[in-house]
């Protein structure tokens, strides 16, 4: 029974659609080791946020991996890199299990402590890496943690030659991966590659978006590669055609250094490609946490209605700005049965195609003698 009221009554409905946001995607995440490296910075064993990579890069000190890796990046891009800081340890195995992690004092280390940022500092690291570290066992943590907090991570192949580097992409089937070979050089000195790698994902993510791939873009500080890696435009028959067919990124000259490779480790055809790979990561993600409003709230036509719109509103965004050929958001009748909403569960469905890397073009060339009838009529004129 309404209560008796002189006056005026504001009544708030918070109905409608809500705006979505595409989640941050440029965030590395970034296995390092430093012995010198400013102690009241850099938390030993333990993440530190980065906002300011330059001043970071004047505390990393000069030891370890953490320097070239801050440069490499920083060459790139000023991104967000949240640096997990481990010990060397005492020999090769001590070291991997410092950059692996564990759990000390109640905080997580090493590859491991990137699945606590987002409790520490509100989002996770979506670009992963340990460079200059990497052999199996990290390479393999890895690729879990990037499944666990559905990132990208990007790696060397710790092998000497191009068919040493296909048979080790053999032994991964993650669609989170992509392996790079050889390393580069800056001068004289090897950098490490996936750290660059990292950096170029970042900028990329900033400049142009997450739908293009690592591949044909110039990298800033790379001046050499430490092998010769043959490649071609238009023959296959180069080294760098022999690792791109094994899905592995390698490194080629043409007006600058560039990586060149679409392809990710994945088993499954449909995440053959970075891009594809991080498109659903990051659709995935933004549709789930702009929608965390919902939970709990009833479930009504209205309810459905708003969260289905919301959705085809930022699948209309993505494909007008070319980060998407298409998506489309619906509720599936028979997939939300009676039993099904009274168990408080609501079903929709949604499908997106992601843009294609334009990886191999073919131009049909042919000679004919058509435009002679022109010349002959020119002359006649």
């Amino acid at each position: 029974m309404a209560v008796y009221h002189h006056g005026v009554r504001v009544i708030e409905i918070n109905e409608g659609t809500r705006p979505i946001r595409t989640i941050a995607t440029a965030v590395i995440g970034l296995v390092a080791t430093s012995s010198d490296a400013d102690a009241t910075f850099f938390a030993a064993n333990d993440i530190t946020l980065i906002t300011d990579i330059d001043l970071a890069i004047t505390k990393a000190g000069t030891d370890g991996t953490l320097l070239a890796a801050l440069t490499a990046i920083a060459l790139q891009c000023k991104p967000v890199v949240i640096v997990s800081l481990v010990d060397e340890g005492v020999d090769a195995a001590a070291t991997e299990a410092n950059v692996i992690g564990s759990q000390i004092n109640g905080r997580y280390t090493g590859i491991k402590a990137f699945a606590a940022a987002k409790g520490r500092f509100g989002f996770s690291p979506r670009i992963l890496g340990a460079p200059g570290l990497e052999n199996a066992g990290v390479i393999t943590e890895l690729v879990s943690s990037a499944q666990t907090l559905r990132a990208f991570t990007y790696a060397q192949a710790p092998v000497d030659s191009k068919e040493e580097a296909t048979t080790f992409r053999d032994t991964y089937g993650a669609r989170e991966l992509m392996l790079v070979w050889p390393d580069g050089l800056s001068g004289n000195a090897s950098v490490p590659t996936a750290a660059y790698a990292m950096g170029m994902r970042a900028k990329i993510d900033a400049d142009i978006g997450w739908h293009k791939t690592l591949s044909n873009i110039a990298v800033n500080g790379i001046t050499g590669i430490s092998v010769d890696v043959t490649w071609d435009l238009q023959n296959p028959n180069t080294d760098a055609g022999y690792l791109n067919a094994q899905e592995v990124t390698t490194i080629i000259r043409e007006n600058g250094y560039r990586f060149w490779g679409d392809r990710t480790c994945s088993a499954d055809p449909l995440f053959a490609f970075e891009n594809y790979t991080r498109s659903a990561q990051i659709i995935a993600d933004t549709i789930a946490e702009a929608h965390m409003y919902a939970v709990s709230k009833g479930i009504t036509k209205t309810t459905a209605r708003d969260i289905v719109e919301s959705v085809n509103r930022k699948f209309r965004e993505w494909v007008n700005t070319g980060f998407l050929l298409g998506g489309e958001c619906w509720v599936d009748k028979d997939a939300n049965g009676v039993d099904i909403i009274k168990d408080g569960k609501l079903v929709i469905d949604y499908d997106f195609t992601p843009i294609p890397p334009l990886e191999d073009l073919t131009f049909q060339q042919r000679i004919t003698d058509k435009y002679i009838v022109d010349l002959v009529s020119a002359i006649a004129n």
